[in-house]
């Protein structure tokens, strides 16, 4: 299974890549998994199509303004308590991780919207 680092997040990817030494076996198996991945873009498409209808560059913009402010918040945060000179409470550990929380969701649901865009399943109006 192979990682891939995205916005600070590691994904497993656990795509399966044929080894059989084979030529046929290994095209008659890609011909079924690109089947499979089709099946999975229609899908993608349809139900995610018909979900976040009306995402145009505005709203996109927004999400991007919100995610910098809860990163610019969670750091902001921790410079705080860095500058107060005494040890962090549990109550100010928990804002902190709060704070890095809604900025990691953030974050990860621009980079999902973007992906949906580019893959197509979504349609900027």
């Amino acid at each position: 299974m192979s990682t891939k680092m995205t916005s600070g997040v590691r994904r497993h990817s656990d795509h399966f890549e044929p080894q059989d030494a084979d030529p046929q076996e290994q095209r008659r198996l890609r011909g079924q998994l690109e089947q499979i991945d089709y099946a999975a873009y229609v899908a993608n498409k349809e139900v995610i199509g018909q979900a976040l209808t009306g995402v145009d560059a505005a709203s996109l913009q927004k999400l991007a303004v919100m995610t910098a402010a809860a990163r610019a918040k969670w750091v902001a945060e921790s410079l705080r308590l860095a500058h107060s000179g005494s040890a962090a409470t549990p109550d100010q550990i928990a804002r902190l991780t709060w704070a890095r929380t809604a900025f990691d969701e953030l974050a990860e649901a621009y980079e999902a919207l973007r992906r949906m865009i580019e893959r197509g399943y979504v349609a900027l109006r």
